[in-house]
């Protein structure tokens, strides 16, 4: 077998963590021996579960710590809850927590729609600080919205009138056995 160290021994740095004695953290880190304590770790305690707290199927327990601001509720509820029964490896775990997100902000306006609250869209979304620095880009993607709106609704009309019922003869009648 060949001596690899002494192969590589003209390239700067090769091999650092070969020797334990040339650790490269020496001359900044402060040993107090507290990396061997870490082996001894406690787990703190459990935080109290006062809301519903959806965890992954693949961990036994949930974790110690959670946020509970925003407990699962409505529909964007149901699609977490049905999103949580999938393996954290599979699209049908990610793309439904997508979607609930997408519908959670639709529940969120219409909440604060029945609160009487009318939210300013145009501040929160920053289209003003887009229109100012971004001009060009806001009128694209306005332009490109009403393409795919118009061409959405030309799409739509013509399906109608492609499966729309036969129109019935005056003067037909059913026969009556």
């Amino acid at each position: 077998m060949e001596n690899t160290p002494e192969k590589y021994k003209h390239i700067k740095g090769w091999g650092i963590d070969a020797d334990p004695e040339n650790e490269p953290t020496y001359p900044m880190k402060n040993y107090t021996g507290d990396d061997h304590k870490r082996l001894d770790y406690r787990r703190p305690p459990q935080q109290p579960v006062t809301v519903e707290v959806l965890h992954s199927n693949e961990r036994p327990d949930i974790t110690v710590v959670f946020g509970t601001s925003v407990p699962p509720s409505g529909l964007s509820g149901h699609i977490r809850r049905f999103a949580f029964r999938h393996s954290e490896g599979s699209l049908a775990h990610w793309l439904p927590l997508l979607v609930a997100d997408r519908v959670q902000t639709v529940e969120a306006l219409v909440d604060d729609l029945r609160q009487g609250y009318i939210p300013n869209i145009i501040a929160e979304r920053g289209w003003t600080a887009e229109w100012k620095y971004n001009r060009k880009g806001v009128v694209q993607k306005v332009l490109v919205g009403a393409a795919v709106t118009v061409a959405a609704c030309a799409a739509l009309s013509l399906l109608k009138k492609k499966k729309a019922p036969p129109a019935r003869r005056k003067g037909w009648r059913r026969r009556l056995a």
